[in-house]
């Protein structure tokens, strides 16, 4: 079975048409194991996030299942897509950005907002900040109202940063962050530890935003969001506890 090269433009896309091709093409039975994520990486040429993005993608689909601890079986095969009377479909939509393009986007812009709002933040965002964290800190773990509260805070500190563009900015990016792709592989990588991660997190960004230490608020944001990236970059895992 041979793989390959890969272009380097929307590569985790690419990748998953290519193994939704082999998969229909009867390289990969119903039921089958894939081979494992650095397997995978080595074979393609691509870093192993990379591939986690187009495996998550392709769950998404149907066409594959990532069984925590396990790996990653396929589904369903792909039905092969043919012209209809001789008429081509029209080009697809472009593929969202993949998680991590939207954890690295974040780092950069989120954590200029922070070093802006802790200068700038109303005694009014203050405490909206802090009942959006009161909120979450009642949370045991992810949940669709864990999550709102998390925007809430997010869009509070763009809003406090007191430049309009940033704001629309974070905005687009937290819609992109609540889309399909980024929670279906959120959903791999969620349980009590590491929403008391991320709530601690939370804590030391508004301490610093509060303080109205723009260099302590802007690292804050910045190790939030790198620690997001490295917990979504781990091992297959059962997250539980």
């Amino acid at each position: 079975m041979l793989f390959e090269p890969v272009e380097s433009r929307r590569l985790y896309r690419q990748i998953a048409q290519q193994l939704s091709r082999l998969i229909a093409d009867g390289e990969f039975a119903a039921g089958a194991r894939l081979p494992a994520e650095r397997e995978l990486a080595e074979q393609l040429g691509v870093s192993r996030p990379t591939v986690r993005e187009a495996l998550i993608a392709l769950e998404v689909e149907g066409v594959v299942e990532v069984r925590g601890g396990a790996g990653v079986f396929v589904h369903a095969p792909p039905r092969r897509q043919g012209p209809r009377n001789g008429v081509r479909a029209p080009a697809a939509a472009a593929p969202q950005p993949g998680p991590f393009d939207i954890l690295r986007a974040r780092w950069i812009v989120e954590s200029e907002a922070a070093f802006l709002a802790a200068s700038h933040a109303t005694p009014a965002q203050l405490s909206r900040l802090k009942a959006a964290m009161k909120e979450m800190q009642r949370a045991t773990t992810h949940s669709p109202a864990a999550t709102a509260a998390d925007q809430r805070f997010h869009l509070c500190i763009a809003e406090a940063s007191g430049n309009v563009a940033l704001h629309q900015l974070v905005q687009q990016l937290w819609q992109m962050r609540t889309g399909t792709l980024y929670t279906q592989l959120e959903s791999h990588f969620v349980g009590e530890t590491i929403w008391r991660q991320a709530v601690a997190e939370h804590g030391e960004l508004l301490d610093a935003i509060a303080a109205r230490d723009p260099a302590a608020a802007r690292k804050a944001m910045r190790q939030h969001t790198k620690n997001a990236e490295v917990r979504f970059a781990s091992a297959w895992k059962a997250q539980t506890t």
